[in-house]
């Protein structure tokens, strides 16, 4: 125990560290940031202090930084400080804890298992206290914080941060129920959690899990019903403990106590999991080291990762569970690139076999073998990807010469998952997994299922049960043939694949095949994989035979020497030599597309991988635009408008653009990165009107779905400069928008709110937002939630897209409707409000109307009683004639009488049995008064119960007031000819009804009242 002290003298207060181990940069800012709030307050009293660092941070955005950063740190290593502290920061803050919400998910996500013990119970303590405070943006850490639970896990420290985690998920349940997404995440982390919870001493831990998750599923359903199927898939686990298996068979007999918009488990079960969810069970280490074998590890060389993998995270017994999420993220979140598909880089389905092979509980076995097949057994081509089901297949396939058993327990789970998965959908089961197996045939992942499923490795019952199965895909089309491709398959195996595959599986040493064996077998291995992914990728060297001899002598040595160029900086030499070729008077632009099509293919590998950064610095983003391709640009940049070279420059780019699209996002990319660039953004529109297109915002959307499609990062960068150069571009439809909320996750979607609450970027405006939001409700779930949170970090009043409820159907639109609700019920209501909500259909499993009016009745009483009573007088007093000749663009506003009565009835059901006094309200009796005054018999008879209450309104009042009541209500039935019958009788409930509001004269009410016919449809 000696060295003890002299390793921990070097050591900062946050982070564990050796001797060996550089000094952290991210520790070091922190240090220095501390050192700047005590140089500024040290000897002070905490007044002079509070002033001290007040002026500090008035000084610019680099000491606000400094000062949050320095008390920021403090909280995590000062702990008998930190209320203060933390108190200093809310005061002293000014971008909404932006940056200290940043700095958080860095260290979450980069530090967290390196954090000293201090500072991680700190760093729980000051996330509590964010969402005390109601930060904007806390939900995001939370999530963040809710990924590094470590699953299969029961270590000391992981049970303590998954209980800190769920009492900050129960002690701000109120502020939790704002948020769906993070409602949805942590109801994914605890039904999974609970699994491995099951012990004698975790059961007060397991208990306190299980009531928050039936709490969330019971009040919240629709918002954990974007999880997907594999929600089913972590109840089914959990079904056993009584207060759960009461919610499972709610979910599967009785669907409609959990909510009027579910319909039953077949509509969960038919819904993708989204990757954000299969993504938040691994901790951001297991998902980094995942990553890099799935990535950068070659076949045949992975034992030594796997081997460090199994000792870091399989090696207890309670780990086990553990694999069921690793095979749920192989499947349905490694996508592989078309490059790292058409390389040797270890497949998934390699390292899937691996995790089968060496689990050890046979409980976790079958778990693993349903998380493999679970996309397959509700497949739909047009939902669902041939990468979710690829694996399963590709391992059977690749098991069957070297591991047999393997291949022969997987065909059998596939044949009896069917009928017992749940039997009153087993014709569904059976119809998802003939998609899966037929869309494998079609993308040509296997070239034909017989030499599979009818393999002589296999025993012969199992034979027959797949043939009594799936007949249609065990007769090969052409035997002999078949024959021959299964020998060169096996062939194949033994010289290449085989060894390998039993190095994953037996965790032996690999053993490689010769070079020439490899190329040979290169060809066969085509033959099994996904075709069409595998077409695009073949690399072959640049030929511009074609097109070099029509250049001329000049340009065509350039052109030569730039092919025969290797290194980037000769090469960027040579293109502003064929630049100044093209700006030169004599330039004959006949040779313009045979040049583009020669740098279109010389510079073919610019335009693959990433174009951002890993880490954005302004040295790293200068590094990526110096690329030969950008001596175009810059040329242009540096250029005047009105110079003759700039339009001969763009006629170059235009004909670059018909030869390679992806030279439009690349230019967008130059525009915002480099500094040469700076404030030049808006010469990408000279750019869109010289190309073929000819239009700035065709040109602008096909060049972001480029970007969409190759570069996610790219496009999350580029989109606040798109925003603010082009608004006119992007904000007048939701185009880009469907782009943007269609692929990032849920760090991108909070990285965009963040430059929305900035103001660097402004992604809705009042003209436009309500015709977007309406586009939206077509989109999928995540992306309309995605565009609700987006619409919700701008400063629009609600007013001005509340219209959006007349479009809203409560089965098709659940995401608008439960994001709308959550928004209005932290309204105070206004008249518009609540017409709007009453001028929803009245339906019995539609309870949007009550929920939120009785939500207002409990805490704005007085003023929905008021603009209820306004709604109900106006619309008993509109003319029926005069109601049904209004225009049909206002016919969608259109509020009827019997509608509001319909509502209200529900709203007093609803409060029947509270204490809730909002009916003895004096505005709502007089006016359900009026209404019942002028009503026909059979609206007095449905609405009884609703009227009584104005005939007990009205029996308490004195006789006298009776008998003034009756006189104003006769007088007008003797005025003849006025009006017909029925808009006199609307008056005279209307005239006793303002008697008794005001008590004035009748006199004066007989002379407004005159007028009714003008006067109520003005109103």
């Amino acid at each position: 125990m000696e060295p003890a002290p002299a390793k921990a003298k070097p050591q900062g207060r946050l982070l564990l560290s050796t001797q060996l181990d550089a000094k952290d940069e991210l520790e070091e800012r922190l240090e220095r940031c501390v050192g700047i709030v005590q140089a500024l307050t040290n000897g002070l009293s905490e007044r002079e202090a509070n002033d001290a660092l007040t002026a500090n941070v008035c000084k610019g955005q680099q000491q606000h930084e400094e000062v949050c950063l320095g008390l920021f740190t403090l909280v995590l290593t000062e702990s008998a400080q930190a209320q203060r502290c933390y108190r200093d920061l809310t005061l002293l803050n000014r971008d909404g804890m932006n940056v200290i919400l940043v700095k958080i998910n860095q260290i979450l996500m980069e530090k967290f298992l390196k954090l000293q013990d201090v500072p991680r119970t700190q760093l729980v303590w000051l996330v509590r206290e964010l969402v005390k405070s109601g930060v904007m943006g806390a939900d995001g850490v939370v999530m963040t914080l809710l990924k590094q639970i470590a699953g299969g896990d029961i270590s000391t420290k992981n049970l303590w941060l998954a209980e800190s985690v769920l009492d900050i998920l129960l002690d701000q349940k109120e502020w939790v129920l704002k948020s769906g997404m993070l409602i949805a995440m942590s109801v994914y982390t605890y039904l999974r959690l609970i699994v491995d919870h099951g012990t004698q001493n975790l059961l007060t831990l397991r208990q306190k899990e299980v009531d928050f998750c039936i709490s969330m599923l019971r009040e919240k359903f629709m918002e954990c019903m974007i999880i997907g199927r594999d929600l089913v898939r972590l109840l089914q686990n959990v079904a056993r403990i009584p207060e759960m298996e009461l919610v499972w068979r709610d979910l599967l007999h009785n669907p409609q106590v959990l909510s009027p918009q579910f319909t039953g488990v077949l509509q969960l079960l038919t819904a993708r999991t989204s990757r954000k969810f299969l993504a938040c069970r691994l901790t951001p280490d297991m998902e980094t080291k995942l990553l890099f074998m799935t990535s950068r590890v070659r076949f045949g060389q992975q034992k030594r990762y796997q081997d460090w993998f199994q000792r870091q995270y399989l090696s207890t017994a309670e780990s086990q569970s553990l694999r069921c999420d690793l095979i749920r993220y192989i499947c349905g979140v490694v996508h592989p690139s078309n490059e790292v598909l058409s390389s040797d880089i270890l497949p998934r389905w390699a390292i899937i076999g691996w995790l089968l092979t060496t689990c050890t509980s046979n409980v976790a076995a079958s778990n693993a073998k349903l998380a493999l097949f679970y996309d397959w057994l509700f497949f739909n081509p047009e939902k669902d990807s041939i990468m979710n089901i690829e694996p399963a297949i590709l391992v059977m396939h690749h098991s069957m010469k070297p591991h047999p058993a393997i291949t022969a327990t997987l065909l059998d789970f596939m044949c009896r998952i069917i009928p017992h998965f749940f039997p009153p959908l087993e014709s569904q089961v059976r119809q998802g997994v003939f998609n899966s197996l037929t869309f494998i045939m079609e993308k040509r992942v296997l070239a034909h299922l017989a030499p599979l499923f009818d393999n002589p490795k296999l025993d012969r019952e199992l034979r027959s049960m797949l043939r009594e199965r799936f007949p249609e895909f065990c007769s090969s089309p052409s035997p002999p043939t078949e024959v021959k491709m299964e020998e060169a398959v096996s062939l194949e195996m033994d010289n290449h694949v085989l060894d390998k595959e039993e190095s994953c599986y037996d965790n032996t040493e690999a053993a490689f095949s010769d070079d020439e064996e490899e190329v040979n077998n290169k060809g066969k291995k085509r033959e099994f994989r996904f075709h069409p992914i595998k077409e695009a990728v073949i690399e072959e060297p640049a030929d511009i035979t074609p097109w070099v001899d029509q250049l001329d002598d000049t340009m065509k040595e350039k052109v030569l020497q730039l092919q025969k160029s290797s290194d980037t900086e000769t090469q960027c030499e040579v293109m502003q030599e064929i630049v100044d070729l093209i700006l030169e008077e004599d330039f004959d632009s006949e040779q313009m597309s045979a040049l583009a099509s020669c740098l279109s293919e010389l510079f073919k590998d610019h335009f693959r991988g990433d174009v951002l950064p890993e880490e954005i610095t302004e040295e790293s983003l200068e590094e990526s635009v110096c690329k030969p391709v950008c001596l175009v640009f810059r040329n242009l940049v540096t250029m005047q408008e009105d110079n003759s070279g700039f339009s001969v420059l763009l006629d170059m780019l235009a004909e670059l653009y018909q030869k390679q699209p992806k030279i439009g996002y690349h230019l967008l990319y130059y525009l915002k990165a480099s500094k040469a660039a700076n404030g030049k953004m808006m010469l990408y529109e000279s750019f869109a009107q010289a190309t073929a297109l000819g239009d700035l915002h065709t040109c602008l959307m096909m060049d972001m779905k480029a970007c969409q499609e190759d570069d996610v990062r790219l496009l999350c960068y580029l989109t606040p400069s798109i925003y603010s150069e082009f608004p006119d571009e992007t904000l007048r439809s939701g185009e880009l928008l469907n782009m943007i909320v269609a692929v990032i996750d849920s760090t991108q979607l909070q990285e965009l709110m963040c430059h929305v609450m900035m103001g660097t970027l402004v992604m809705f405006r009042k003209d436009s937002v309500l015709n977007i939001l309406i586009q939206s409700l077509d989109w999928e779930t995540f992306e309309q939630y995605s565009t609700w949170q987006l619409f919700l970090a701008h400063s629009i009043p609600l007013e001005t897209i509340i219209p959006i409820l007349q479009h809203l159907k409560y089965k098709e639109h659940p995401e608008a409707l439960s994001c709308l609700l959550l928004q209005l019920r932290r309204e105070k209501p206004s008249e518009e409000m609540v017409k709007m909500v009453l001028s929803r259909p009245c339906h019995p499993e539609d309870q949007f109307t009550t929920s939120i009016l009785r939500h207002w009745a409990s805490k704005y009483d007085d003023t929905l009683g008021e603009h209820i009573k306004a709604q109900l007088i106006k619309n008993n007093n509109q003319p029926r004639k005069r109601q049904s000749l209004r225009s049909s663009s206002s016919k969608l506003a259109q509020l009827t009488l019997e509608q509001i009565l319909e509502h209200m009835d529900n709203l007093r059901l609803s409060l029947s049995n509270t204490k809730n006094s909002f009916f003895s309200q004096t505005p709502i009796l007089q006016a359900l008064q009026h209404v019942q005054a002028s009503c026909d018999e059979a609206h007095k008879m449905r609405f009884s119960d609703l009227f009584a209450l104005a005939e007990e309104y009205e029996d308490s009042q004195s006789k006298p007031l009776k008998s003034r009541r009756k006189a104003p209500a006769t007088s007008p039935r003797s005025r003849k000819g006025a009006a017909p019958p029925t808009n006199n009788e609307e008056e005279s409930g209307s005239s006793s009804a303002s008697e008794e509001e005001d008590s004035k004269p009748k006199a004066p009410k007989r002379k407004r009242k005159g007028s009714s016919a003008v006067g109520s449809d003005s109103d």
